[in-house]
């Protein structure tokens, strides 16, 4: 047990090695169009604000993928051209919150005040988001124009980026913060969000590059990929709903607000479907207001109800169902078991 968390830890210190190249070849581009000193600086400012800082599983997960699928037969080369794919990742990652930050009207992230809240920035943060999504397209061109999987990923990227914008408009729209419908919210909805907003970037993504990478071709092993990624992807974002009002900030990074954001959560959705007609007054009267009171009202209905054990209970449950999805996987496809399995491993019963 130590070894492996000695290897994961190395593992993350080699990936981290590579950010400071790609962030000097971002830079480089930037010095190419003669853009002013200020300019410059504020591009490097942002990029390690943004793009390093968090857990980094998704793009890791690139590397851990390759190493699996090719079976201890990776090259240096493999192992770089993985960790830029991952870094992409982390890339999609920065673009998607410092946008999300925004709209959210979020105050913290990763610790530290949302890019958006930093001194001088504000509204200039939307451009930088913008910044962020075109720096993977400048990677891509550069270490993998020549490879016969280019196009693959370029569809890839773009392909994930419109189904998380996708999930991200049903969100707004679902829960918009200055008009709160509780009736507008339900469990498929809020499926469909967790699975468009998260699951295909953060799950789908990190092993379809990995597989391209390696060559695989199969459909067959796209889709039997598919199928036990986003739900996987579904559990982890559910977990995201629970540790919003369970975990603690200084552990999970930020101050929850997803009761005073009115965000269509999995919490928000069992208590609708389990509230008596007086509870589900309070939470109508209660749920999106941006005071603690109201808060507290809304978090005292979620333990009337019991909400922390009907999601020990969902948790149990997935893990379940996922363990046996995994293991019905038939690897002549072209995908190995271990790949999911990695996954659950880092996400089951997690605290941030």
């Amino acid at each position: 047990m130590v070894a492996i968390k000695l290897q994961k830890e190395e593992n993350r210190r080699d990936f981290l090695k590579v950010f400071p190249q790609l962030a000097d070849e971002v830079l480089a581009e930037v010095r190419k169009y003669n853009m002013p000193e200020d300019a410059y600086k504020w591009v490097e400012k942002m990029l390690y604000y943004n793009v390093p800082g968090g857990k980094l599983n998704r793009g890791i997960s690139v590397v851990d993928t390759v190493r699996i699928l090719k079976g201890g037969k990776t090259t240096e080369d493999d192992i770089f051209k993985a960790t830029v794919l991952g870094w992409l990742i982390e890339f999609l990652q920065a673009f998607f919150l410092v946008s999300d930050d925004i709209m959210d009207g979020s105050i913290t992230r990763r610790g530290q005040p949302c890019w958006y809240k930093s001194e001088n920035v504000g509204m200039v943060a939307i451009n930088d988001a913008f910044i962020l999504e075109s720096c993977i397209y400048i990677f891509l061109k550069k270490y993998f124009k020549q490879t016969p999987y280019y196009v693959e990923l370029l569809e890839l990227f773009h392909e994930v980026t419109f189904q998380t914008e996708l999930g991200q408009l049903c969100d707004l729209i679902t829960a918009p913060e200055d008009h709160v419908d509780l009736s507008k919210f339900s469990v498929g909805k809020h499926q469909f969000i967790v699975i468009y907003k998260t699951a295909y970037y953060s799950f789908y993504l990190p092993v379809a590059l990995a597989m391209h990478m390696v060559g695989v071709k199969n459909e067959e092993a796209y889709k039997k990929a598919h199928d036990i990624l986003i739900p996987l992807g579904e559990y982890f974002q559910v977990q995201d709903d629970y540790l919003d009002c369970y975990g603690s900030p200084e552990v999970i990074g930020k101050i929850g607000t997803d009761i005073m954001d009115n965000k269509c959560s999995w919490l928000i959705n069992q208590a609708l479907a389990l509230a008596s007609p007086a509870q589900r007054k309070v939470l109508d009267e209660h749920y999106g207001k941006k005071n603690s009171e109201s808060e507290a009202k809304v978090k005292q209905i979620y333990l009337d109800l019991k909400i922390e054990d009907v999601y020990k209970a969902y948790e149990d449950k997935s893990f379940k169902d996922l363990t046996a999805l995994i293991n019905k996987l038939d690897e002549s496809v072209g995908v190995k078991k271990l790949v999911f399995t990695e996954f659950m491993d880092k996400i089951y019963r997690r605290t941030k």
